[in-house]
């Protein structure tokens, strides 16, 4: 089985992206998805995050709004805090690999928005990063509910720049040219990679 890492910048398109090849009936491990039910109640970050930062639980949930709100006063505590998800959230992808393989599943997809930042890319086997002109990116990301220049310039300061995860890549999807220009580009990268 040959897996995916899909990847890209805030705004490029990633997670429509990885709704098309999941539309293509490939399995897709949605990183943001997991990092959600990892914080709900219930979920196995909300004791460590809890004991780490106590003022971002609600209701026995990590509350995103009072996390992101900490992290803006404490931005040094992303490392404590990624150091606490990220285990967990490898856990997971790595039940959802096993589910794949057992399904024999030709391709597997791991939607991971840190692919690179977090050393990731190791652990694949081709690399897809989504990409958009930066005009056509800042207009979608500010267009966010409650995003600020300020907030989107924080956020891209965390993330390799686009141009190095191009050069990084095995296959680019361009998501500045339209929905159907987008899903041709994931079925030639399926036709491709299936050929084996």
């Amino acid at each position: 089985m040959i897996v995916i890492g899909l990847t890209g910048s805030i705004g490029m398109g990633k997670s429509v992206t990885a709704g098309m090849f999941a539309g293509e009936g490939m399995p897709v491990c949605d990183s943001d998805a997991v990092v959600h039910r990892l914080y709900d109640k219930g979920g196995a970050a909300v004791a460590p995050v809890a004991r780490a930062f106590p003022d971002v639980i609600t209701d026995g949930a990590i509350d995103r709004q009072k996390l992101a709100r900490h992290l803006g006063h404490k931005p040094e505590d992303f490392t404590k805090l990624e150091a606490i998800v990220h285990p967990l959230v490898r856990v997971e992808q790595e039940k959802f690999l096993e589910d794949a393989r057992e399904r024999n599943a030709p391709l597997a997809v791991l939607d991971i928005p840190l692919l690179f930042e977090t050393g990731r890319d190791r652990d694949v086997d081709r690399i897809v990063v989504v990409s958009a002109p930066a005009d056509i990116q800042r207009t979608r990301v500010l267009a966010r509910p409650g995003m600020t220049e300020q907030k989107f310039a924080s956020i891209l300061a965390r993330q390799l720049p686009d141009a190095e995860k191009r050069a990084r890549a095995d296959f680019i999807v361009d998501s500045g040219r339209g929905f159907d220009h987008a899903r041709a580009q994931v079925r030639r990268i399926i036709a491709e990679l299936s050929k084996g």
